[in-house]
């Protein structure tokens, strides 16, 4: 064998080694930000309370808010015991049951009415929940909200 050609043999499995690592360390890299994710998903479940988060939503730092495409939509309020909470759930699903079920538009119109009381009750709509003075963000973009670093760095 010619000193080309096992310099070419070398080259390609120093070539074929390097394009390994390079997908290993991607690989490696893709479950790091997996397992990050569901820590931080973990996290969020556990400051909002036991089953008041998907593993979907990814929470605010300050866990006000949780983004869905980019907007910042209203967390309930965390100081509401478990019993009140899930009590308030059920009448929000039962409300929002009966829009879909209602014949007409009175009995509609009654059950938004309802959703809208059940949604304010835990503190996802109306006053906001926290009493430190900050700004209500609810259905803002991330990006234009003093979340927009904290949000570049999630996606």
């Amino acid at each position: 064998m010619s000193q080309n050609q096992t310099q070419s043999t070398e080259l390609t499995e120093s070539s074929e080694l390097v394009s390994v690592d390079d997908r290993i360390d991607a690989i490696a890299r893709e479950a790091l930000a997996k397992a990050r994710r569901l820590e931080e998903a973990e996290r969020c479940r556990h400051n909002s309370g036991a089953g008041r988060s998907r593993a979907d939503y990814t929470c605010t730092p300050d866990r006000r808010y949780f983004v869905v495409r980019g907007r910042l939509w209203r967390l309930s309020n965390p100081a509401l015991d478990e019993k009140t909470h899930q009590r308030l759930v059920n009448e929000l699903m039962a409300a929002r049951r009966a829009v879909q079920d209602g014949k007409d538009s009175i009995q509609r119109i009654t059950a938004r009415l309802r959703a809208d009381a059940a949604k304010r009750a835990l503190g996802e709509r109306g006053p906001v929940w926290w009493t430190d003075g900050a700004p209500d963000y609810h259905r803002c973009l991330a990006v234009n909200t003093p979340y927009a670093t904290w949000f570049k760095c999630k996606i």
